[in-house]
């Protein structure tokens, strides 16, 4: 390991970020050095453009990649080299903004009931009850489902945060017919081989995907989706946004607010122009 890297990695550690973004970090400015054939402390602003113009024009990497890039680089240049020019020449670009995927009540309820594995299922179900992200889900322990309280809890979620979300009585009594099958000892949900570590995420994404084409879904079904799908569907049963951004973890309402442009309740709550014409526009069948 060269000097500068342990030099980054002690820079992230003291500012307490987690194990999943030192190592995008590091692996971020390993690309960017590799792609020079030179330590970037010999690199400067010029290289970071073209750089970057690589990424975009001839890796065609996705916007949440490149800011990546853009977050490792800044932080290596600004924060472990100290170089005053860092935060100038390295901009963040206008990522486009997308809607979230969002199955309906009737979708899920398919998505469910198609799932065979019982392991899964208790997953998936817990990542839709508890609007969970899927790290989040795969990390949860026996001890974090609290049937006392009707509560479970997140440890370290984005953010490094904890907190609690409710724990629906139908998905506890699933959860307790699974722990009675699985009899899980530390991680709720455990690998198949190494019972001593979490489940593989592409595990559950495959088993996710799998659910949705066996449930005959047109919409591609991630635990993303099915994290939005819960925002969604508690906003429109009248739940509070605030409410709903504790739960879901958000920093900011802001966040949680894009899911009132996909909720059902807002978009539907003005009727269409046409039905207010005198008469039916007639239309060939489809």
């Amino acid at each position: 390991m060269t000097t500068l890297r342990q030099r980054m990695i002690e820079d992230l550690k003291v500012r307490n970020r987690s194990a999943r973004t030192i190592k995008t970090y590091i692996a971020q400015v390993a690309n960017f050095a590799r792609h020079f054939g030179r330590s970037p402390e010999l690199l400067g602003p010029e290289e970071i453009r073209q750089y970057q113009v690589y990424l975009v024009n001839e890796r065609q990497v996705s916007w949440s990649s490149f800011n990546q890039a853009v977050c490792a680089l800044r932080f290596l240049y600004r924060t472990t080299l100290r170089r005053d020019w860092a935060v100038e020449h390295i901009p963040f670009p206008r990522q486009p903004k997308r809607l979230p995927v969002v199955l309906s009540q009737a979708e899920v309820q398919r998505f469910l009931g198609a799932i065979k594995k019982l392991k899964y299922r208790a997953i998936l179900m817990t990542a839709y009850a508890a609007g969970l992200r899927l790290s989040e889900v795969i990390r949860l322990r026996v001890s974090d489902i609290d049937s006392e309280r009707m509560v479970i809890r997140i440890r370290q979620g984005k953010g490094q945060k904890d907190r609690y979300v409710m724990l629906s009585p139908k998905l506890l009594e699933l959860l307790r017919s699974y722990w009675r099958r699985e009899r899980p000892a530390s991680w709720l949900f455990p690998g198949q081989w190494r019972q001593h570590r979490p489940i593989d995420q592409s595990t559950v994404q495959r088993a996710c995907r799998q659910a949705g084409r066996d449930a005959g879904l047109t919409k591609p079904v991630t635990v993303r989706s099915l994290r939005h799908s819960f925002a969604t569907h508690l906003l429109e049963a009248g739940t509070n946004i605030r409410i709903i951004q504790t739960l879901l973890g958000h920093s900011s309402v802001s966040t949680t607010q894009r899911y009132t442009f996909v909720s059902n309740k807002t978009v539907r709550a003005t009727e269409s122009p046409l039905e207010l014409l005198a008469y039916p526009v007639k239309a060939e069948r489809f």
